[in-house]
């Protein structure tokens, strides 16, 4: 009797992010194993993924940090979108300050213990998930400041912007929690020497939690995208038929940026996280090793890119505003760097104040 080629794919271990497979040439072969720690993989974790972690952590606390103080000098009179924005710095920084120990656990192993391993996991889940909620959150703001300019006065207070946030919190908070149920501190499988922080407890229940937190970070990026796509679509509409010509561009510009920007850093990632995810389900299956053992070092490079979105966000929404350039301008002067602030102070003399700083909160003005 001949031997089949074909090659049936089964999952060796329980845990969905590490899994590793076997494959089977027919009855009379020995089954081989297909791990996904290939060398091309194990380079990318020591090298690599450190490096570009690295970067995005000292470009994003840096962009910021500065976007936090700057707003915090002013916190009583912070317009409604500043209050959105202060909140999604503080989520961007929280999530940035977990980079170092993924880059010493990919060097080194899982090196700070259980309490740090199921801390980070807990920070890392919410700060995501309400990052890109809050995002979505700021989309609809805008919207009811361009859109219903007059009906959302009472909807836009700032004391009602405060209670969403802590509500948002809350929320991705309880969201979260399961991570420090079902993440511990064990031997990695595929390297005794070395420990890993995953969802080792509880077995097959931790099993279904990683499957949930898949779906959630499906809903989180879908669900942000919806929202930002209908809102920034009926903000261009509304400015399209304004008579204000000169904000109206630079507004449109914007609204573009910000949803391709979001769209383009987290799609990548989605895609092939679904794809991996299927394919650790036995819905996919494939006829080599080859496509499996890709598609890790895949996942993790998206994941790259979405990440360097938090450092992003500063250089988008705050940056972008006249009024928060001249007074970063004044902050980055008292700090001492002239050889920054002059030229801009310079410029400034020149020019009038635009028509966004000028505006009030309650105003159509779109950052």
């Amino acid at each position: 009797m001949a031997v089949t080629n074909t090659l049936i794919f089964k999952p060796a271990d329980t845990d969905v992010e590490n899994s590793t497979y076997i494959y089977d040439y027919g009855n009379d072969t020995a089954p081989t194993i297909c791990d996904d720690e290939g060398a091309a993989l194990r380079t990318f974790h020591a090298i690599f993924q450190p490096v570009l972690y690295s970067v995005i952590f000292l470009l994003g606390v840096a962009s910021n940090g500065l976007m936090v103080t700057v707003l915090l000098r002013r916190w009583r009179r912070l317009r409604i979108t500043e209050i959105y924005l202060l909140h999604l710095a503080v989520a961007d920084l929280m999530l940035l300050f977990t980079f170092p120990f993924d880059v010493v656990e990919n060097v080194a192993g899982w090196l700070f213990g259980e309490f740090l391993c199921k801390l980070t996991g807990l920070v890392q889940n919410l700060n995501l998930h309400c990052g890109s909620l809050l995002l979505a959150c700021i989309g609809f703001d805008r919207y009811l400041a361009v859109v219903h300019a007059i009906p959302s006065m009472q909807s836009r207070r700032p004391r009602t912007v405060h209670l969403t946030c802590v509500t948002l919190w809350l929320v991705c908070l309880g969201l979260s929690i399961p991570n420090v149920v079902f993440l511990s501190v064990r031997a990695d499988a595929r390297q005794i020497s070395r420990l890993s922080c995953f969802y080792h407890d509880y077995d097959i229940h931790a099993n279904n939690w990683v499957l949930t937190n898949i779906v959630l970070d499906h809903v989180c990026f879908f669900l942000p995208l919806a929202v930002m796509s209908y809102c920034y679509t009926a903000v261009v509409v509304t400015l399209c038929n304004s008579q204000k010509r000169q904000a109206k561009q630079g507004a449109i510009r914007l609204a573009l940026l910000l949803t391709l920007v979001f769209f383009f850093c987290w799609l990548p990632y989605n895609i092939t996280l679904l794809i991996k995810t299927m394919v650790d389900m036995d819905v996919i299956s494939y006829e080599t090793c080859e496509p499996y053992v890709r598609l890790q070092p895949t996942v993790d490079v998206t994941k790259s890119l979405g990440l360097s979105h938090c450092c992003l966000n500063p250089f988008l929404y705050a940056f972008v505003g006249v009024r928060f350039r001249n007074e970063l301008t004044q902050l980055l002067c008292k700090l001492g760097c002239s050889h920054v602030c002059l030229p801009s102070i310079r410029a400034q003399g020149h020019s009038r104040p635009s028509t966004s700083d000028r505006a009030p909160a309650t105003s159509t003005t779109f950052i």
